[in-house]
């Protein structure tokens, strides 16, 4: 497929714009969808997009919620809601009543299910050797003796494998 702007290259971006209701269907090359991304991107800034998202309103606002203001910066609730951002470090403990469910819009969920960073690493291979060691334990302590092996096997296994990374 050609691109629908330049006529000349091979179209590898595919884009379906609605304007005033009207579908239409952009397909176009590298080189033309970035420019059209560029031109996108001074009509609609990102924290327009994140507000879009996370429109922040709740049928159980109060009037409290509406003047609620951060101490340190002066964000005020409308300014949050708005922009989707915070205005400093501290603005994190007043809205914190609001951050769930701006997360949930965005993401979709509260909590991170994506995978965990090499950084962190170490410390899933550390908590997990640590309930081994207290499943192997209790293991022993209720004398189930062939589950007690396997668990150490475990073990064993992940303590070499973090040897050898070594």
């Amino acid at each position: 497929m050609v691109c629908d702007i330049c006529n000349g290259s091979e179209a590898t971006v595919h884009l379906t714009e609605i304007i005033n209701g009207k579908v239409t269907e952009l397909h176009l090359c590298e080189d033309c969808a970035r420019k059209k991304g560029t031109q996108m991107e001074q009509h609609f800034g990102i924290s327009d997009l994140l507000s879009g998202l996370a429109d922040l309103s709740s049928p159980l606002e109060t009037k409290q919620d509406i003047s609620l203001k951060c101490g340190n910066c002066g964000l005020s609730y409308k300014d949050f809601k708005n922009s989707g951002r915070f205005g400093c470090s501290q603005c994190y403990e007043v809205f914190k009543k609001y951050i769930p469910s701006l997360l949930k819009r965005i993401h979709g969920s509260t909590k991170y299910v994506g995978e965990i960073p090499k950084t962190g690493e170490f410390k899933v291979v550390r908590d997990e050797l640590h309930q081994l060691r207290k499943d192997l334990q209790d293991a022993v302590e209720k004398e189930e003796y062939e589950k007690a092996a396997q668990i150490r096997d475990q073990i064993k296994s992940i303590e070499n494998a973090k040897a050898k990374e070594k």
